[in-house]
């Protein structure tokens, strides 16, 4: 596993490749991010950024959201796959948002887990981004990366990752890191052909240190 000074270096390398760190996806109203984020479930940011400014247009506030047909919804995010469920997600939520919370987007983690279509990622995402807390956002791009560069022991179990990840990654840096790991997987680590060479972590990414010893044994 990685040490304490090798996960230090690799947080401080990553502000400096990413300074802003920001999420990709678009919005202008915090219920508008959680939405995104559910429909960004296997499925890419860019295709829902392509989809939520037609949808948000056509549904403009929580209270229309709460009234829409879950039809008409998926209509409107049929490219984002799993369209039904989604949809009936979106108008659910929409509904609770407005039933229990005052039209507010809760800032808990089991507040917002209770809500439909959310789960600890899109929770933990939405605690960072909207109220500047912890977020420990275990997506595949983080899951993959840390587990090749020795930070967590390579479990592929999203709640076994974050509880690996809360115990070595500072809070205060936890939402930001996790973003971070999402833009250095699309553009260095990514799934299937890792850019190892010339790689900014590999120095200190346990994937890097093996392939190396395999090349110096051939």
């Amino acid at each position: 596993m990685a040490s304490k000074a090798a996960i230090k270096r690799i947080i401080e390398t990553l502000k400096e490749i990413y300074p802003d760190a920001l999420c990709s996806l678009q919005y202008e109203k915090d219920y508008e991010l959680l939405f995104a984020v559910r429909l960004s479930a296997q499925c890419t940011d860019e295709r829902v950024n392509k989809v939520t400014p037609a949808l948000f247009a056509r549904f403009p506030t929580l209270e229309s959201f709460a009234e829409a047909d879950p039809k008409e919804v998926g209509e409107y995010i049929h490219s984002c796959g799993f369209f039904n469920g989604k949809a009936r997600d979106l108008v659910a939520c929409a509904q609770q948002l407005l039933e229990k919370h005052g039209g507010k987007v809760p800032g808990t983690m089991e507040e917002l887990t209770a809500l439909p279509g959310v789960g600890r990622k899109t929770a933990n995402l939405i605690l960072g981004d909207i109220f500047g807390q912890e977020g420990y956002v275990c997506d595949t791009h983080c899951i993959r990366i840390t587990g090749r560069l020795g930070i967590t022991d390579g479990s592929k179990d999203p709640l076994q990752v974050e509880r690996q990840l809360r115990q070595c990654i500072p809070p205060k840096e936890s939402s930001n890191f996790c973003h971070r790991m999402v833009l250095f997987g699309r553009d260095t680590c990514t799934a299937r052909s890792p850019k190892c060479e010339g790689c900014p972590l590999a120095k200190d990414c346990a994937a890097a240190k093996a392939l190396k010893a395999v090349k110096v044994k051939a």
